[in-house]
């Protein structure tokens, strides 16, 4: 029986397989066909045309009310109690907090004690008027006298005024210890505790943001923007008008949110700190899915590139030099080979529900891109035997 072979690690022999490749592109010349008299590989290749694809934009962002109110107490005084679960929606007029009301209902007492004596008082002055202006008229009584009288009466009846607006704005202040929510929105936590001193107008207590519609703020750096307005210029791209992009969040998951949006404000001015241009989009969110303060991508669809070439995203490889396709061309005996194209590429794009790469540099119309088969091709130069040609991409 003979002697068993020795076992062979599969590293061996793909270095032998390797080596022997290696002496025979030293030997004699290669017969027609493949490399050392092995059939040359069979590929699929696809012509490449220009036509027109949409591309997206894809940027960070982060989600934030889009109306976000500071409530603070409006007047001074202790916080008795929380009237509200801690970030729990609440609605627009509900109460959130009970401030001490007990000082303020005092004041009230005294403004409508003060009312009614400037009440009083204006009734006696508009008796000792009415007096005094028929015994002016019949010269029993000097005139100045019946028009102190008279203007005694006005000033009663100012006197009055005043009083009733020092009631309502007591009332007003009494109304201010019952703090209320000024907008529909989702509660923050409470700033203050119960026996906490605030005081009017500065006092942080809490902050309602409003999240139907939720905003996604992101921003386009000022060296992008450039790029896109040349190509608008030079016209490879179409944007929508208006900005009237759709707009897709891809939240933290990964996952893309069910809902679109449109973008509502576009800065035309560079942020100089940030070197920016600011941007924000519009999102419904009636069942509050999105929280203020996430991070989240945004996908701006609807842009179009125009007479652009490209190539499905598995013909595009990557080297020590950079990315690169295989091109079917000629040798010196009119054999088809494979040879290597470096290439520049731009976006992605979608054709026919396959991922393409739009090729910005490194590619003509006309070229046949080696498509399929790849995983033969041992290095640049080798023959290859082109089957039928794959359909060109369209967007």
């Amino acid at each position: 029986m003979p002697a068993a072979f020795p076992a062979v690690s599969v590293r061996s022999r793909l270095l032998l397989t390797t080596a022997l490749f290696a002496v025979a592109a030293c030997g004699p010349q290669q017969p027609p066909g493949g490399m050392a008299g092995f059939p040359a590989p069979e590929v699929t290749v696809q012509t490449v045309e220009p036509a027109a694809y949409p591309v997206s934009f894809e940027y960070v962002g982060q989600t934030a009310g889009s109306k976000d109110a500071e409530v603070r107490a409006r007047v001074t005084g202790i916080v008795e109690k929380r009237l509200y679960q801690e970030g729990a929606p609440v609605r627009a007029g509900q109460p959130l907090f009970l401030i001490d009301a007990k000082p303020f209902e005092t004041q009230v007492a005294a403004a409508e004690a003060d009312v009614a004596r400037a009440r009083a008082q204006k009734t006696q002055a508009d008796r000792e008027s009415a007096r005094l202006k028929p015994l002016a008229e019949s010269r029993a009584i000097g005139q100045k006298e019946a028009d102190d009288a008279a203007s005694a009466a006005e000033l009663a009846a100012a006197a009055v005024k005043a009083a009733q607006a020092r009631l309502a704005e007591a009332r007003l202040n009494l109304s201010y210890t019952r703090v209320v929510s000024p907008i529909d929105g989702l509660s923050s936590r409470a700033q203050q505790s119960e026996g906490s001193l605030v005081n009017a107008n500065t006092t942080l207590l809490t902050t309602v943001s409003q999240v139907d519609p939720i905003w996604v703020l992101f921003s386009v750096s000022d060296n992008e923007q450039l790029t896109l307005n040349r190509a608008m210029a030079e016209g490879r791209l179409s944007l929508p008008r208006n900005n009237a992009f759709e707009v897709a969040i891809r939240l933290s998951d990964g996952s893309t949110f069910p809902r679109s949006g449109r973008i509502n404000f576009a800065d035309s001015r560079v942020n100089p700190q940030t070197g920016t241009f600011e941007m924000r989009a519009e999102i419904a969110n009636a069942d509050l899915a999105l929280r203020p303060g996430q991070f989240v991508r945004v996908v701006l669809a609807g842009a179009e590139r125009r007479a652009a070439l490209a190539v499905p995203q598995v013909a595009v490889l990557e080297g020590p030099q950079g990315k690169f396709v295989y091109v079917v061309g000629k040798d010196g005996e009119g054999r088809e080979i494979a040879e290597a194209r470096p290439v520049v590429v731009g976006d992605w794009s979608q054709s026919g529900g396959v991922n393409v790469w739009l090729i910005e540099s490194g590619l003509k119309a006309g070229d046949r891109v080696i498509v399929d088969g790849l995983a033969r091709i041992m290095m640049p130069n080798t023959p290859v035997r082109v089957s039928a040609p794959a359909a060109a991409a369209k967007p």
